[in-house]
């Protein structure tokens, strides 16, 4: 069956293809505004930072020169005696390591407690009162604005050397950050179960225990596990500024060009790092409901 195709008088079409001609020309404009404003910045942040094509490519060869350095030279006639004089050091690094990870872990686990004591404080649909949110909120933006190596520094004048700057850097830096991730979370439950509590007589507190955490709960591990991950690299450069961990050997290596120590130790955190993002991923995708899938 033949369909007719109704043609509109040239009258009535000039219009509408004027107006779609406009709209091409003004989204065109817009996307070149667009990109000059980039371009204009990129510019300007390149000149403020004194980013300098000739001084790079002059001296690019230089990074490739250091890895190239740092390689281990491992005959197959001698590879036993000569990964024990690359790992030279293995016990003391593994327990380097250990600490590393424990700093991650008890940072991560006091930053966690604290964002989840105070994101329900800073979540818009919990709390009506704006002071209460508003102070919960700035107080969590400053925790996660503040560098953790700020907060190792200060740390390490106020207590010495050691583990514990690492940790306090850690947790503050962590409760920043999960607690602004646990808010929105919380921001976006079903409000149902809260509104049958409210009506029911039941407290804030009692709500937020019964109906609101509940709903959350998963999703709060599922964040905590993956700043887990996040801490266990920055505590391996914690030891940089005297914070513990096995970043102190590793700053002290690179510093007086112990070439083999400095891959050997990087290869150890590379490894432990992988380590532990495939085991967390797999508890993650678990406490998600996503079990075996891809």
């Amino acid at each position: 069956m033949s369909h007719a195709i109704t043609r509109l008088p040239d009258e009535q079409i000039a219009p509408l293809i004027a107006h779609y001609d406009a709209a091409v020309r003004a989204r065109r404009r817009h996307t070149l505004i667009m990109f000059g404003v980039i371009a204009v910045c990129t510019v300007l942040a390149a000149w403020m930072g004194e980013v300098k094509p000739d001084v790079f490519f002059a001296h690019a060869d230089r990074l490739p020169n250091y890895f190239w350095s740092i390689t281990p030279v491992l005959h197959w006639d001698t590879l036993g005696a000569d990964l024990s004089e690359w790992y030279w050091n293995l016990d003391h690094w593994l327990k380097l390591l250990l600490d590393t990870i424990l700093i991650a872990y008890l940072g991560t686990l006091i930053g966690a407690i604290g964002g989840f004591c105070l994101c329900f404080l800073a979540s818009a649909n919990l709390v009506k009162s704006p002071w209460i949110r508003l102070g919960a909120r700035r107080f969590l933006e400053f925790c996660r604005t503040v560098p953790e190596l700020v907060f190792a520094l200060l740390f390490v004048v106020a207590f010495g050397l050691g583990p514990l700057p690492g940790v306090l850097a850690l947790a503050i830096h962590t409760m920043g950050a999960l607690g602004k991730l646990f808010a929105e979370v919380v921001e976006n439950i079903d409000m149902k179960p809260v509104e049958g509590a409210t009506a029911s007589g039941a407290s804030w507190l009692t709500t937020v225990r019964f109906a609101v955490v509940p709903q959350v709960l998963s999703n709060f591990a599922s964040y905590g596990l993956l700043r887990f991950e996040i801490n266990v690299r920055e505590a391996s450069i914690m030891g940089f500024v005297g914070a513990g961990g096995i970043g102190q050997d590793l700053v002290e290596a690179i510093r007086k060009f112990y070439y083999s120590d400095v891959s050997a130790i990087l290869l150890l955190i590379i490894a432990a790092v992988m380590i532990i993002d495939l085991v967390t991923e797999q508890v993650r995708h678990r406490l998600l409901g996503f079990g075996g899938q891809r």
